[in-house]
């Protein structure tokens, strides 16, 4: 299997399957002199770990990590900073329960990627789908706290906007509410609604889709590259690699469509700082380049495929069957893909940053200047 590496200057490779002894991830190209812990990373990690509510998987995974290279001994401080080699983090799996998945070992769950996968590779590792299963994304996690250390200065926060067909109420948006309750929701409001359609959807076994909204802010202007590493285009893809993602939009995203010119450019004035913009439908991106604006995104997430209801399918004979799939799975991906797409919106700007500082240094031109900020 190839294509398990993404980013160029901050090169992240993801290895291990959901019921295999650990999983993890090698960085390479991370700056040395950063400070980097166990701690640091595990912070992130409890943040997607599983079995936190009746709402998620309960595979109990502690998501312990552990930093195997990268890092060495700081006489200065005293702590453990990078030393600008490879980083390998390890995260053993404790809790597989591989027998679960017996009855599907030679059929393909509906929704799932079992298909595809044996057709490319005539094999396939069919416990909790192996190599495909958003047991992968701890690693990703762990990769995105790693990160945040190098563009220290950018907050990277997320929230979920929408459960099904209920939505959160922009107009009752309160940041503070995300870490609040269980749904990393930003409006107190609909925390009773969600949760009353969740115990529903989990009572009948069945699943729900979800949207996620990340936005980074205090990214400058600049970051990108035109035309085939726009940034936008580079965020994109980082997210749709998601588990169950099925769709991506930047700023005013799908309905800009709808938008005429006026109402979609988003109009300038001079700051003390630089320009200065009176809306945010790019998404903080143009040309495919930041503009230092918030950079915003939203991802969508297909219901979970592992349901109870029976599903017709085939098997590996090609014969016709009916499969209810069972195990521990979750009945909205979304709730914990929150700080999944936090740490991929991490990754890119890390990429974006390095690669902009090797090009230009790292500074930014100012209208009517001919110097960099």
């Amino acid at each position: 299997m190839s294509h398990n590496s993404f980013g160029h200057l901050f090169r992240v490779t993801t290895w291990g399957e959901s019921h295999g002894p650990a999983l993890g991830c090698v960085i390479d190209g991370c700056p040395p002199g950063l400070s980097l812990t166990a701690q640091d990373i595990q912070v992130w990690l409890d943040q997607r770990r599983p079995g936190q509510g009746r709402f998620v998987t309960q595979r109990q995974e502690p998501d312990a990590v552990r930093i195997l290279s990268g890092v060495f001994e700081d006489e200065r401080t005293e702590g453990q900073v990078t030393t600008g080699t490879p980083i390998s983090l390890m995260i053993e799996n404790v809790d597989q329960r591989s027998k679960d998945y017996s009855e599907i070992a030679r059929a393909f769950r509906p929704g799932h990627a079992d298909w595809p996968y044996f057709a490319k590779y005539g094999v396939r590792d069919y416990r909790g789908g192996g190599r495909s299963s958003a047991r992968e994304t701890a690693a990703r996690v762990a990769a995105g706290a790693v990160a945040r250390k190098i563009i220290a200065g950018v907050t990277v926060r997320a929230a979920l906007v929408q459960i099904g067909p209920h939505r959160v109420d922009r107009d009752r948006w309160d940041w503070d509410q995300v870490g609040q309750n269980a749904f990393w929701c930003p409006d107190a409001g609909t925390v009773a609604v969600w949760e009353e359609h969740l115990e529903k959807i989990r009572k009948a076994g069945s699943s729900t889709g979800a949207v996620v909204e990340v936005e980074a802010i205090g990214a400058p202007a600049g970051w990108g590259a035109p035309l085939y590493a726009k940034l936008d285009a580079e965020l994109a893809s980082a997210l749709m690699s998601i588990n169950a993602a099925k769709g991506v939009e930047i700023g005013a995203g799908f309905d800009s469509a709808a938008l005429t010119g006026e109402e979609n450019a988003d109009q300038m004035r001079m700051g003390n700082e630089g320009p200065v913009f009176q809306s945010n439908k790019a998404g903080g991106i143009l040309g495919g380049l930041s503009t230092g604006q918030p950079v915003v995104a939203r991802v969508a997430f297909k219901p979970t495929s592992s349901i109870l209801t029976p599903r017709e399918t085939v098997n590996e004979d090609g014969a016709e069957i009916e499969l209810r799939t069972r195990g521990r799975h979750d009945p909205c991906v979304g709730i914990r893909a929150v700080p999944v797409v936090e740490a991929m919106t991490a990754c890119v700007l890390a990429d974006a940053f390095l690669r902009h500082r090797g090009q230009t240094g790292g500074g930014a031109f100012l209208p009517g200047s001919r110097s960099r900020t």
